[in-house]
């Protein structure tokens, strides 16, 4: 790759990756399973980063959700979460993008409560603010399917305990 080529990416991983980040974390619900999603799909967009057309956030975030779509059709993974050594680490990398721990952990929880596919429509749609045709393109299905899944899913959040927990003190 040349040396543009190398800055260019080097520039979008400084710009993307806490975003990226975020995006990720709300597919699958877990901080250090949503950095190695990102660290993936950087490392699968970056030995075709100089044939890139258009938006390199797009084939990233592409990337992003297939492998997280592949990872949850797996069965079993050798992986053996191991305890932190160090328990701080996270408040050292990267701040806690939602501000409030309680709402974001209620998200996070009633995300959980939702289909691989659900999921994955809820997070490009309301939290990458694609369209329903961006979306469908991206995942392969009909607008009409991410119409109808989007429509589930809210159903769904909208019924979470969690999240009815958070809005009852009049927050929402």
């Amino acid at each position: 790759m040349t040396r543009t080529a190398d800055a260019d990416f080097e520039r979008f991983v400084q710009a993307q990756s806490t975003p990226l980040l975020r995006f990720a974390e709300m597919l699958c619900g877990d901080r250090h399973t949503a950095e190695d999603l990102v660290q993936q799909a950087l490392m699968r967009s970056y030995p075709k980063w100089h044939r890139l057309d258009g938006d390199p956030l797009r084939y990233v975030r592409r990337v992003l959700v297939n492998r997280f779509l592949t990872s949850a059709r797996r069965r079993w993974s050798n992986e053996v979460p191991s305890d932190p050594v160090d328990n701080d680490w996270d408040q050292r990398s990267v701040a806690d993008f939602a501000g409030d721990v309680q709402t974001r952990e209620a998200v996070l929880s009633a995300l959980a409560g939702l289909t691989v596919r659900e999921r994955a429509v809820v997070a490009l749609r309301y939290s990458q603010d694609l369209s329903e045709a961006e979306t469908a393109e991206l995942l392969g299905m009909a607008a009409g399917t991410v119409k109808s899944t989007a429509s589930r899913a809210l159903a769904k959040l909208r019924l979470a305990p969690d999240l009815i927990d958070t809005t009852v003190g009049g927050h929402a």
